[in-house]
C-alpha cells in the first residue's frame, strides 16, 4: 500500500514538473530574446552601453542561460532525447525558413539601398528623382562643374540626396561638397564670402565662371540649381527682340507679354534685349538671333533693308507673324486694318517663302471651341527642334507657301503642319464663313512653320567672317505669350527653335514645376531609432510565433 502511494506521488510530481516546464520555458525564451534585442538595440542607437542597455542585455543573457539549464533538466526529466516527430520537424523547418528568409531580405534590402544604382521613386510628384529635362541637360555637360554648399550645422538630408543625384546622372562631371563655414572658416574664406551663421548658399563653379545660389529663406530647388549650372557651363548667347512696331513686349507680365519666355531663355544662358532699328539703324554685332515677335505695323524700307543685309551676311532670325484681321459679312475691313499684322514677305520672299493672307482651321484637332486654333503633333523629322515634343497649338496661324523661283542653295523644310488631312485647310474667306472651297482654299495638312538654311559662300566667309544663315518662320506669336507658353509643349518648341538658331549643340531645358513637399530630416541617431523600430515590429511577431511554437512543442 505504501509503495503504491509513493508511485502515485512520484507520478504527480513528474506531472507537475512537466506542466511547470511547459509553462515557464516558452516564457523564458521569449523574455530572453526580447530583453537581449532591446538591450542590443539601445547599444546600436546610443553607440555605447548605458545603464539601461547594459542591464537589459545582462538580464537577457541570464534569462537565456536559465532557459537552457531548465531545458536540459526537462530533457533529463523526460529521460529521453527523442527525435522530433514529422509534424514537429515540419514546423521547425518552416520557422527556420522564415527566420533565414527574413534575415536575407533585411540584408539584401540594406545592400541595395546603400550600393545599388537602381532607383524607384514611388512618390506622386517624383520628388526624389531629377526631372527628365535636368537629367538630359546634365548628361550633356562636357566640362567639370563643382557645387559647394555652405550650411552651418548638420546639413539636411534632402540637400545631400539632391547632390548625390547630380553626381550620379553626370557620370562624374559634377562634384559636390557641403561645408560648415564656421568650422571651416579658412576654407570658406577662399570663396571671398563674408561668413554669417544664418546664411545658406551653393556656389556653382565651372572653369572661371561662378554663380551663387542663396537658399537661406527656402529649400534649395532643383530648378535653381540646374539654372545655375547652365549659367556657368554654357557659352552665353544674346538675342535681340525688334521693337517699335507694336510687337509683343518682353517686359509685359500680362497675358499678352513675353516675360515668361524671356525668363526661360535666361535660364538657358540666353540674354534678351530690345532693339529699335529706327534709332540704332543697325543690328548689333553681338546679336546671335534677331527675333521679330508679331509686329502690328509695317516696317520702314530702311529697316527691311537692314534686316535683309543682316540675313545675307550670315545672320540668324526668328519671324513670328501674327494672324490676318478677320471680319463679318456686314462689316468690311478698312485699308488700315488690312495693313495690320504684316506678313513681312518683302523679307521672306528673298528666302523662298511667302506668308498667305488666310486663316488655318482644323475641325478635328483644335483647342477649346476655336477651330482656328489648331493643335498638332504633325512634325516632319527635325531632331534638334521637334524631337520628343508633345502637342503644340497656335492661334489663327496663316499658311506658308514655298516659292518656286528661289535660289538652289536655299534649303527649306516645314516644322509643323495641321494634324488632320481631311478636316483642315487654309481658309481664305476673312468673313468667318468656315467652309472648304475647292480651288480657292488650301487643303490640309497645311504647313504654318518653316525652317530655312543657306550655307554661306566660302569666299565671303574668308573675307568678311560671315556664317551660314538660319531662319525660322512661325505664323503665330501667341503660342509663346504668357497665357499659352506653359501649355502642352509650347515652351519647349520656343526654346528649341531659338537654341537651333543660336547654333548651340546642347539640349535646352524647361524649369521644373515647383513641388511643395514637407521634408523630414533626421539626425544619425534618429535614423538608427527608425531602423530599430522597423526591425523590432516584425521581430516581436517572430518572438510571439516562437513562444507559441515552443508551447506546442513542449505540450507534444
Amino acid at each position: 500500500m505504501l509503495s503504491l502511494n509513493n508511485e502515485k506521488l512520484k507520478a504527480e510530481n513528474s506531472m507537475n514538473k512537466t506542466q511547470f516546464y511547459q509553462s515557464i520555458l516558452p516564457i523564458l525564451c521569449g523574455f530572453a530574446l526580447l530583453t537581449l534585442t532591446v538591450g542590443l538595440s539601445l547599444f546600436y542607437i546610443e553607440q555605447q552601453f548605458d545603464i539601461i542597455g547594459s542591464a537589459l542585455t545582462l538580464l537577457g543573457c541570464i534569462t537565456f542561460i536559465t532557459f537552457i539549464s531548465l531545458r536540459i533538466k526537462n530533457t533529463r526529466h523526460k529521460q529521453s532525447t527523442r527525435l522530433l516527430n514529422l509534424p514537429q520537424l515540419k514546423t521547425l523547418t518552416l520557422v527556420l525558413t522564415i527566420i533565414i528568409a527574413s534575415i536575407g531580405f533585411v540584408g539584401s534590402s540594406n545592400y541595395l539601398a546603400n550600393f545599388s544604382t537602381l532607383r524607384w521613386d514611388v512618390t506622386q510628384d517624383k520628388q526624389h528623382t531629377l526631372a527628365t529635362h535636368t537629367i538630359e541637360f546634365v548628361s550633356t555637360l562636357t566640362e567639370p562643374v563643382k557645387l559647394t554648399a555652405f550650411y552651418v550645422g548638420m546639413p539636411p538630408k534632402y540637400l545631400q540626396d539632391l547632390f548625390k543625384e547630380y553626381e550620379r546622372v553626370s557620370a562624374g562631371l559634377v562634384t559636390t561638397e557641403i561645408i560648415d563655414p564656421i568650422e571651416q572658416i579658412a576654407y570658406a574664406a577662399k570663396f571671398g564670402n563674408v561668413v554669417r551663421g544664418e546664411e545658406r548658399k551653393v556656389i556653382v563653379q565651372s572653369g572661371d565662371n561662378r554663380k551663387d545660389v542663396d537658399f537661406t529663406e527656402s529649400f534649395l530647388s532643383e530648378e535653381k540649381l540646374t539654372n545655375a549650372i547652365a549659367r556657368v557651363s554654357r557659352p552665353p548667347r544674346k538675342v535681340y527682340f525688334l521693337t517699335g512696331h507694336g510687337e509683343y513686349s518682353l517686359s509685359n507680365d500680362n497675358n499678352v507679354g513675353l516675360s515668361i519666355f524671356q525668363q526661360l531663355l535666361a535660364d538657358n544662358n540666353i540674354a534678351s534685349k530690345p532693339l529699335m532699328l529706327g534709332i540704332s539703324n543697325n543690328i548689333p554685332d553681338d546679336c546671335d538671333v534677331l527675333i521679330i515677335s508679331g509686329p502690328r505695323n509695317q516696317l520702314t524700307k530702311n529697316e527691311i533693308t537692314t534686316i535683309k543685309d543682316y540675313l545675307i551676311n550670315g545672320g540668324d532670325a526668328l519671324f513670328l507673324i501674327e494672324h490676318t484681321i478677320v471680319t463679318t459679312p456686314e462689316k468690311t475691313l478698312t485699308a488700315d486694318e488690312k495693313q495690320k499684322n504684316p506678313a513681312l514677305n518683302s523679307i521672306l520672299n528673298h528666302w523662298g517663302l511667302n506668308v498667305q493672307s488666310d486663316i488655318i482651321v482644323d475641325l478635328t484637332n483644335h483647342v477649346g471651341n476655336d477651330v482656328g486654333s489648331p493643335a498638332t503633333k504633325n512634325y516632319p523629322r527635325h531632331k534638334a527642334i521637334t524631337d520628343g515634343l508633345d502637342y503644340t497649338f497656335y492661334v489663327r496661324p496663316r499658311s506658308i507657301r514655298v516659292l518656286e523661283q528661289r535660289r538652289p542653295t536655299i534649303k527649306l523644310a516645314p516644322i509643323a503642319l495641321t494634324a488632320s488631312t481631311e478636316n483642315s485647310w487654309a481658309e481664305t474667306n476673312r468673313t468667318l464663313d468656315i467652309q472648304f472651297d475647292q480651288g480657292i482654299d488650301t487643303a490640309g495638312p497645311v504647313p504654318f512653320a518653316y525652317v530655312v538654311f543657306e550655307k554661306g559662300k566660302e569666299q565671303e566667309n574668308k573675307a568678311s567672317g560671315s556664317q551660314d544663315t538660319r531662319l525660322i518662320v512661325f505664323t503665330d506669336a501667341d503660342f509663346l505669350t504668357n497665357v499659352y507658353i506653359n501649355q502642352y509643349s509650347n515652351a519647349q518648341m520656343g526654346l528649341n527653335i531659338v537654341n537651333w538658331l543660336a547654333d548651340l549643340d546642347y539640349k535646352v531645358f524647361i524649369s521644373s514645376q515647383k513641388i511643395k513637399v514637407a521634408r523630414l530630416d533626421l539626425t544619425s541617431k534618429q535614423k538608427r531609432q527608425v531602423l530599430v523600430i522597423l526591425f523590432l515590429m516584425p521581430f516581436f511577431f517572430l518572438i510571439a510565433g516562437l513562444v507559441s511554437w515552443l508551447k506546442l512543442r513542449f505540450t507534444n
